[in-house]
């Protein structure tokens, strides 16, 4: 009897062990899917920064050129004023 006792009690422990390491297993990858999930997000917005950047940039660009031709033609302006004047 007390065979069956020792044996019925390694079995039960035995699958108690593979229930938990599977139930650990299952959590192990739903918390690396949750992971990647979260990876991919913050990609997305980082390449959505990058682009915002990048027409910033442009805009920063476009807008330097018209200053440099406002400044040209004030500078041509005050030069036919002071042609003006004189």
């Amino acid at each position: 009897m007390a065979a069956i006792g020792i044996i019925s009690g390694v079995i039960l422990g035995w699958l108690g062990r593979a229930s938990a390491t599977k139930k650990d297993t299952e959590q192990r990858a739903s918390s690396g899917a949750a992971i990647r999930s979260d990876m991919d997000y913050i990609k997305k917005g980082v390449d959505d920064i990058r682009v915002d950047v990048r027409v910033q940039g442009e805009r920063t660009n476009a807008l330097a050129e018209r200053v440099t031709r406002v400044e040209e033609a004030s500078i041509q302006a005050n030069k036919r004023l002071d042609k003006l004047e004189e």
